[in-house]
């Protein structure tokens, strides 16, 4: 395991964005999904926490009284893979088969007291400066319910790849999606720090992110700190 990897954390007025750090985080987070999970009918055995390793990182939003949201990301590797490959490893292969880097992203979970826009867009940005910045992944899927497809796909540009099957992992139907971190640098650049100004009618997440030169700045001290730890 590398423990010289830089850590991160977006701090957002009265919440912050953070990778989980401790038992009771880790055993918070797993609460939370479970509660969303049941909420929506699915299987919730597959949401006990795992320990830190290296190819998995839970982001979660908080503030000082609870965790409002969180999402694991899941990096590939020879020993474990990702877990859509038990539905979707054709789809997947596609993309190893050219050299290219993927990660899944899993466990999403929203109080819906909290879901605002800011809010989402803190957790997916921080979810693609781990992925793309820190461990150079190139691809990012995700395995969603039918429903909330068209969610993913006006909010963030998300691509359908994989047609619906059953999940056996929550006993839901599952459809993959799939999206580039080029195309994300790509929206952040033209549209991160935009939000407020684009009114309640915004249906991109990419004007409530960070803007570019905030982004260039997280970039450059996580360069620095990782090159102080060598």
């Amino acid at each position: 395991m590398n423990h010289r990897r830089p850590e991160c954390a977006l701090e957002c007025g009265n919440y912050s964005v953070r990778r989980a750090a401790t038992v009771l985080e880790c055993m918070s987070t797993a609460s939370l999904v479970k509660q969303m999970y049941m909420r929506k009918g699915y299987l919730t055995e597959g949401t006990t926490p795992l320990p830190r390793h290296e190819n998995a990182i839970t982001l979660n939003a908080h503030d000082a009284h609870q965790i409002m949201a969180t999402v694991t990301i899941r990096f590939d590797s020879h020993d474990t893979g990702l877990f859509a490959d038990a539905l979707y490893v054709k789809e997947i292969d596609r993309f190893r088969a050219t050299g290219r880097k993927v990660c899944e992203l899993t466990k999403l979970a929203v109080d819906p007291r909290y879901g605002s826009k800011e809010l989402m867009a803190s957790l997916f940005q921080l979810a693609y400066i781990y992925a793309h910045f820190i461990h150079g992944v190139s691809d990012t899927c995700i395995e969603v319910n039918p429903r909330h497809v068209g969610f993913y796909k006006r909010m963030l540009g998300f691509q359908e790849i994989g047609e619906v099957r059953t999940c056996p992992r929550v006993n839901a139907p599952a459809v993959l999606l799939h999206i580039e971190a080029d195309y994300m640098s790509r929206q952040i650049a033209e549209h991160s720090g935009k939000g407020h100004g684009y009114g309640s009618r915004e249906k991109s997440l990419y004007p409530y992110f960070l803007n570019c030169s905030a982004e260039e700045w997280i970039n450059r001290a996580l360069n620095a700190k990782a090159n102080r730890a060598h």
